[in-house]
């Protein structure tokens, strides 16, 4: 009889891969362990769930449990977790309710995820400190907060902040995504924030342009902001008062710690499993580990980053998922490429919509071997007769030798998140600045000038490179 395909992990890259794999090869089992309650769900609308936007837990669910059994026949046993594997005797070790055992596989796919970094700060252990990676993290927020959390059934949250006092005001220690998208959703909830960025801008990743239009943004949405200002300690007895950044504490009664994610790689380390150089784990272009027969995916794993050909990290949904989804094909039997990443995100940041994809960053241009040159420019969202159009902020890299386009970044009031995705699209085909300045966009009044902002900047930055 056939072991089993087995995969670590039930959220996106994990249950992508044994839907697909069960949907092309039927007759075959596929067994998902899930060290906790939730599954397929979508964490980057946790925020939104604090805000209010999102109503209850359930609502960030995509397919539940059930579903995954019942209809598609996956064996996923939720509440058991992996805690040792053998790539030799092709076994996992299993700790479940009903005690340890060991589980064979004939392919083994590792989906263990990331990890919200914890900084070694005095303080992270104080009452009222959060970080935000789980569902169970987005409901102990909501309580803090004070705000009822229905349909919490599925893991009950912690309830230390029953008999506290309403929160008037929060530290989010971070500037990067979680930071900016908790800044909004906090302040919706009627707190005083600070936002902390050791950096002298926040969303490092989207450029320096785009970043000081949303700080300006942000200012006028009364967020406090700290750039340049490291946080030295979180102030507190038991629960925590301030934040010492600089030379002074900041009186808070929250604090909310984003400062990046880490990859789960400790299961695979042990394994003797290959780490690469992001410190992720390392994978060809089909998924497969250094070990035969274990796949990696999802915001474990790393991949090739279409514009430099190098390995990276960058941990996005969209990754996930179609990485899980490839490997899933390839397991039954139709080997299939994971893709390149060009770390195309977006942000929603009150009023503004603020995009990137590829190499924005000239420094690390360079350093992957180009000659970068860039260019900003402003250009409106719509015609310029039509009402309610506004400037859309567009930088465009590109590379001087070849002419090649090598990343962008866009902030706007409207228009920004789907643009960048016809950037993205001239990345994966190596487009240079002529060609996506001839792209054959649509036009309409209410929806862009004639020249697109995506043409324009294309012939400005081709301009400069000639």
């Amino acid at each position: 009889m056939t072991a089993p395909v087995v995969v670590v992990g039930g959220d996106a890259a994990g249950m992508s891969a044994a839907s697909k794999f069960k949907r092309d090869a039927p007759e075959r089992d596929v067994v998902v362990f899930e060290r906790g309650e939730w599954v397929s769900y979508g964490a980057c609308g946790l925020p939104y769930y604090v805000k209010g936007a999102v109503e209850t837990l359930e609502d960030l669910v995509s397919v539940t449990p059930e579903a995954f059994v019942e209809e598609r026949g996956i064996d996923l046993r939720t509440h058991h977790e992996v805690t040792a594997i053998d790539p030799e005797d092709r076994t996992v070790t299993v700790a479940g309710p009903d005690g340890e055992f060991e589980q064979s596989y004939g392919d083994l796919l590792i989906s263990t995820g990331a990890r919200a970094v914890e900084p070694p700060l005095d303080g992270m252990e104080r009452d009222g400190v959060f970080t935000l990676h789980s569902m169970h993290a987005g409901a102990e927020i909501r309580r803090a907060l004070g705000v009822e959390t229905p349909s919490v059934d599925r893991r009950e949250a912690a309830s230390v902040y029953a008999d506290a006092e309403s929160p008037e005001s929060v530290g989010i220690i971070g500037g990067g995504y979680v930071g900016i998208e908790m800044a909004e959703a906090f302040a919706e909830r009627g707190l005083d924030v600070h936002v902390f960025e050791m950096l002298p801008h926040t969303l490092q990743p989207f450029g320096a342009e785009a970043a000081a239009t949303v700080e300006d943004h942000l200012r006028e949405q009364g967020i406090d902001l700290h750039l340049d200002t490291p946080v030295g300690a979180i102030r507190g007895d038991e629960r925590v008062t301030a934040i010492a950044a600089g030379d002074e504490d900041v009186p808070v009664d929250l604090a909310l710690v984003g400062v990046g994610v880490a990859p789960n790689t400790e299961l695979a380390e042990d394994a003797g499993i290959e780490l690469g150089p992001t410190g992720a784990i390392a994978t060809d272009e089909y998924g497969r580990t250094s070990e035969d027969h274990v796949y990696a995916a999802g915001d474990c794993a790393e991949a090739t980053h279409v514009v430099t050909g190098e390995p990276d990290h960058v941990p996005l949904a969209l990754t996930a998922n179609r990485e899980g989804r490839a490997i899933g094909q390839t397991l039954a039997g139709d080997p299939t490429p994971v893709g390149e990443i060009a770390g195309t995100a977006a942000v929603k940041a009150f009023d503004l919509e603020v995009a990137r994809t590829g190499v924005i960053d000239e420094d690390a241009a360079r350093e992957a071997g180009f000659e970068p040159v860039s260019v900003t420019i402003t250009a409106p969202s719509r015609a310029h007769y039509y009402p309610g159009g506004s400037e859309i902020q567009f930088t465009i890299v590109g590379d001087r030798e070849s002419g090649r386009v090598l990343g962008a970044s866009m902030v706007g009031r409207e228009g920004v998140a789907k643009r960048i995705d016809t950037v993205a699209a001239a990345l994966h085909a190596e487009m240079t600045a002529h060609q996506l300045s001839y792209l054959d966009l649509a036009y309409a009044p209410p929806f862009s000038p004639v020249w697109d902002p995506v043409l324009t900047a294309a012939k400005v930055l081709e301009g400069k490179l000639e």
